[in-house]
């Protein structure tokens, strides 16, 4: 029985649903797939270019990872800058550093222009050296920072209720009300022309001169497809081998009294993210590759735990986690989905800093569907190819491999169902099967195929999240099978036993 488990982010806490499905046979010059930071941003820009833009969401508009993050809008991201100098070399460090500071400079532009209610603020952010032990790497994270272009400073102590043992600061950094924010942008877009479709989940594409993308009750026909989906669902391209889908968890609440401002992510581990907005104090962390084993509330309890210990936090009402894809050679993949694509495009693999690289992948989008040149397509072009990345390739797919064959040679934890505690899940053999099976605090049974409908790997049952987590390319689903994040687009078939 679980004691402290997800609850959402208070971001989503105002989030409905406005615009209806898609039906019928529609066409546009682009289609958008995917309603967060990325796709409505490029929406926005190619709108008021004057293209015919459609926007096909799975969900409810930026009900997804746009509205699980920490609020941070920041060139200066943990360590970053010291492993792009590792894996790249300064310039391609230097490209993200500049590109990073276009992105926080246009969310700020963009906020104040379409956003007003988005609360908007300017902010020092830091790389702190949560121990005695993490010094050396903020050390070097001031090397390979100012070495690429930013204007970053040492500090001994920061406006944070972290642990603080030295620390790399870039002023004029950003907080803003995500969800807020990304609204802003949406209306602004429609008012440009654009059409937005909800409970739209594309789930095919064919052609591509034009495209014709399939959903439930609707074929759209498109000159330019953008998949802005947070992770790719098409499998050309192979961007699932390419990547490793990564949750953390996050705990929030109202603070008693002043706190600092400070936008703060520790170097070493764990990791502690700290942010504060209207009076919100954030806090997250406890990060894992999706679908680990033996995930569980404690997760967001050490979180609690430490923002009680550090703040005078009057009560944590709020619990969340994310997923974000990190490429192995850990750049954001922006740009033809496929070598030699002038009409698909894909965005993907911000490392968990999405408020400020959707915002550069927007632009960079924009550009290669006007047929313009972008400043910082090659650094992020998704057809690169790294020796020193192969070796990561090398250990995911080892990882997938392993994966595979050792969960279809695990035992049963139960012997039927009735053996499951009602708020517990358990795995059931049923002959050669492998069912998932959930009883809720009810006492009814959810029971559903353990296959992902991605490529076929076991999902794990998150106890923390209530959800299955296929632990190879990070699909997720509800006790119902019914997909929570891709790259699956098809729910986990019912069981019954």
């Amino acid at each position: 029985m679980t004691t402290v488990s997800a609850t959402g982010s208070p971001w989503l806490a105002d989030t409905t649903r406005t615009a209806p499905p898609a039906s019928g046979a529609l066409t546009c010059d682009v289609l958008v797939i995917g309603a967060g930071i990325t796709g409505v941003t490029t929406a926005l820009l190619l709108a008021r270019a004057g293209l015919d833009v459609v926007i096909c969401e799975a969900a409810t508009a930026v009900s997804g990872t746009s509205g699980l993050n920490t609020a941070k809008v920041s060139a200066l991201q943990g360590t970053i800058y010291t492993t792009l100098t590792r894996r790249h070399g300064a310039d391609t460090a230097a490209a993200y550093a500049a590109a990073n500071l276009a992105g926080v400079a246009t969310v700020a532009e963009l906020a104040e222009q379409f956003a007003p209610d988005a609360g908007l603020s300017r902010r020092t952010a830091a790389t702190v050296a949560g121990s005695v032990d993490d010094v050396s790497s903020i050390e070097q994270e001031l090397k390979a920072a100012r070495a690429a272009g930013l204007r970053v400073t040492r500090a001994d102590s920061v406006d944070a209720p972290l642990p603080c043992y030295g620390a790399v600061v870039l002023e004029d950094q950003l907080t803003l009300h995500p969800v807020r924010y990304v609204r802003g942008l949406l209306r602004a877009a429609q008012d440009a022309g654009a059409r937005l479709f909800e409970d739209s989940r594309v789930t095919g594409l064919r052609g591509g001169d034009p495209y014709r993308a399939r959903t439930e009750h609707a074929e759209i026909t498109a000159r330019h497809v953008v998949v802005a989906a947070h992770y790719p669902m098409f499998d050309r391209g192979l961007y699932f081998a390419r990547m490793e889908a990564k949750r953390s968890y996050c705990v929030a609440g109202p603070l008693a009294g002043e706190a600092g401002q400070t936008l703060a992510i520790t170097a070493g581990s764990p990791t502690r993210s700290w942010a504060l907005l209207d009076g919100i104090a954030v806090l997250g962390g406890e990060g894992h590759a999706a679908g680990d084993r033996g995930v569980g509330p404690d997760r967001f309890e050490a979180l609690e735990d430490d923002l009680r210990a550090w703040t005078d936090v009057r009560e944590v009402p709020y619990r969340w986690s994310a997923q974000d894809p990190v490429a192995a050679d850990h750049l954001p993949m922006i740009g033809p989905y496929v070598p030699g694509s002038n009409s698909l495009w894909v965005a993907t693999a911000y490392g968990k800093w999405g408020l400020s690289n959707g915002t550069v992948a927007a632009g960079i989008l924009t550009d290669l569907v006007m047929g313009r040149q972008s400043p910082y397509g090659e650094t992020f072009r998704p057809t690169r190819f790294n020796v020193k990345s192969v070796h990561s390739l090398a250990r995911l797919q080892a990882k997938v491999g392993a994966d595979i064959v050792g969960d279809r040679l695990r035992p049963g934890e139960a012997s039927s169902p009735d053996a499951v505690e009602p708020g517990t899940a358990a795995v059931v053999r049923s002959g050669h099967k492998q069912v998932g099976v959930y009883r809720d605090e009810a006492g009814a049974a959810h029971c559903v195929s353990l296959r992902c409908t991605h490529l076929g790997c076991l999902v794990r049952f998150n106890a923390a999240e209530t959800s299955w987590d296929c632990p190879c390319h990070g699909s997720r689903f509800d006790v119902d099978g019914n997909v929570l994040e891709g790259p699956a687009v098809h729910p986990l078939a019912p069981e019954s036993l």
